[in-house]
């Protein structure tokens, strides 16, 4: 089952589990201007296996970049964090996933609560842009830039509302997540799967070495993608995110279990 809310407008996306992984909750997370449609091929294999699957739309996403420029990262943070709280409430084990800035939220999520697991798609902590370490005041000069775009994208498009210019504030606000979840990383316990692609112009190799760098798990796996862009829940290589993913939270699942039950 599938809710989209309002017709013509882009919703959250809900599955109730079935079968054997019934009990078994995930709630994924989009990234930053984008929408539950980047997720929606991942939620949709996860969901035919019988996991319960949670994809929020996050505030100021689904909409225009004026949305956006009205909200902070407490409030995307927040509703996913909400999410995942009410699908934990109604299952046995209950994961955590997100891509780009959906990652980092992901990560902040699980060094807060008691998560299953993490697995994140190319998630975001630092810019390749140098400019955003002035972004709080550039913000007061400057209302709105072009949006990052890969040059030559391999990944589906998806209809995602007007974010033809992006909000310096919501930058900022973006910057201040990353920087949380960073610190947040030494309180991540919980098998962490990462999915790296090979040619992400948007996410730049020194997010991953900063998650290597400072997760506190120890069961921590990546992942390269060597045929996808940014958004490789879309592009080639997702065969490998479902099946991987899907592996690991089986995986992960029955191992919770067994600990509870000895």
């Amino acid at each position: 089952m599938t809710e989209s809310g309002v017709a013509g407008a882009i919703g959250p996306f809900h599955y109730p589990g079935h079968g054997p992984n019934a009990g078994t909750g995930i709630a994924l997370c989009h990234g930053f201007t984008g929408s539950p449609l980047s997720m929606l091929p991942w939620a949709e294999y996860l969901a035919d296996q019988g996991f319960a699957v949670d994809v929020p739309l996050l505030p100021g996403h689904g909409t225009d970049w004026q949305d956006l420029a009205r909200t902070s990262w407490h409030d995307w943070y927040g509703a996913f964090e909400s999410s995942y709280l009410a699908l934990a409430e109604t299952t046995a084990s209950c994961f955590v996933a997100g891509l780009s800035m959906g990652g980092a939220v992901a990560l902040r999520v699980a060094a807060r609560h008691p998560v299953s697991g993490v697995a994140v798609v190319n998630p975001g902590l630092s810019f390749y842009d140098r400019r955003v370490r002035y972004v709080g005041a550039l913000k007061h000069f400057m209302r709105t830039t072009a949006p990052v775009e890969e040059q030559e994208p391999t990944a589906t498009p998806t209809d995602d509302g007007d974010y033809s210019r992006t909000p310096l504030s919501a930058v900022h606000e973006l910057k201040k997540l990353f920087r949380s979840s960073y610190r947040s990383l030494p309180a991540v316990s919980a098998p962490t799967l990462l999915f790296a692609s090979a040619r992400d112009s948007v996410v730049p190799p020194s997010s991953l070495s900063m998650i290597r760098r400072r997760l506190g798990s120890r069961d921590f796996q990546v992942v390269t993608l060597p045929r996808s862009g940014h958004v490789a829940t879309l592009d080639v290589d997702a065969p490998t995110i479902l099946a991987e993913s899907s592996r690991f939270f089986l995986q992960h699942a029955a191992n919770r279990v067994a600990s509870e039950s000895s």
